[in-house]
């Protein structure tokens, strides 16, 4: 599927949504639960389940992205199952910490 910015998205095997904030040029398969995501308006294949490999969490109002940081999610709704691209778990993006005003 080609992402781009503000495409929001939900897992076919849990309760999961997110939205792309940041998205790479051309095709990117994005998966949670080791199946793909679809668009929020789709309704889910049915008799899906999670895949036994795939054990994480998506967290509410946490970024993921890759090592890269080519794309970058931000989980609107949580649920079970890790979110992947191309095969590859996203990582929990670090906040930064603001300077200190002494």
């Amino acid at each position: 599927m080609e992402l781009r910015a503000g495409v929001r998205l939900r897992s076919q095997v849990s309760s999961t949504e997110a939205i792309v904030i940041r998205a790479p040029a051309g095709e990117v398969d994005i998966t949670c639960g080791g199946h793909p995501m679809v668009a929020a308006a789709e309704t889910p294949a049915d008799g899906l389940m999670i895949d036994a490999a795939d054990v994480g969490t998506a967290l509410l109002g946490k970024r993921y992205s890759d090592q890269a940081g080519a794309i970058e999610v931000l989980v609107t709704k949580p649920g079970p199952g890790s979110l992947a691209v191309d095969s590859v778990v996203l990582e929990v993006k670090n906040v930064k910490p603001l300077p200190s005003s002494d």
